[in-house]
Formats: C-alpha cells, structure tokens, sequence
C-alpha cells in the first residue's frame, strides 16, 4: 500500500503565493506615499547653509545664514550649497533603501527605494 500525502504538501499553494505579493506590494506603495512626503534637512559647514528636501527629491526650503554670504567668494556659498543638496539627498536615500529594505526582507528588487 502506497502512503498518500496530504493534498498540496510538497506544492505551494499558487493563490496564497499571490496574496502574499499583492500584501507586499500595497506595504510597498503606502511605504513609498509615506517617503515621498517626508522631508529631510542636509546641512553644510556647521548649518551655516541647510536644505530641505521632501521624499521625491524635491527641494522645499533653503535657509543660508548671513554670514555665509561672502560677495568676494561666491563659488564658497555655491560650493556649501551643493555640499547641502547632497547630504539631504543622502538622507532621502539612506532612509528610503533602510524602509524598503525592511518591506522586501532585504531583497534588491529594482525600481524600489
């Protein structure tokens, strides 16, 4: 006599399968929404130049303290400016891969983050 095995063991089940990535993909668009509306501060030469940016990148604020405007040095401010936009731009993205991360089970999914 031939031992039967419960049915479906050894095969996952195709429809729990799907459920599971639909729930995975609706965490992932709400923790994206989430994000996107985040802001993030980056900050050049102790805050004398500092930059919000919201989730999607986008620059919302720009704050420069009078001090560091130097009208015979000019390429000092852009050059702190740039130095602020890139480390919101970090944090936007650090925050954004550490979330995502999460989600995914530390999956590299394309397109995410």
């Amino acid at each position: 006599m031939k031992a039967r095995m419960p049915q479906g063991f050894g095969r996952p089940d195709p429809n729990a399968m799907m459920r599971q990535v639909q729930k995975m993909q609706e965490n992932i668009r709400a923790k994206q929404e989430e994000l996107e509306a985040k802001e993030y501060t980056g900050t050049a030469s102790g805050e004398m130049v500092s930059v919000t940016m919201n989730g999607k990148h986008e620059v919302v604020a720009v704050s420069i303290k009078p001090e560091a405007v130097d009208p015979d040095d000019i390429e000092m401010l852009e050059d702190l400016i740039a130095a602020a936009v890139n480390s919101a731009v970090s944090a936007v993205d650090k925050d954004s891969e550490e979330e995502m991360s999460k989600l995914t089970g530390g999956l590299n999914i394309p397109g995410l983050g």
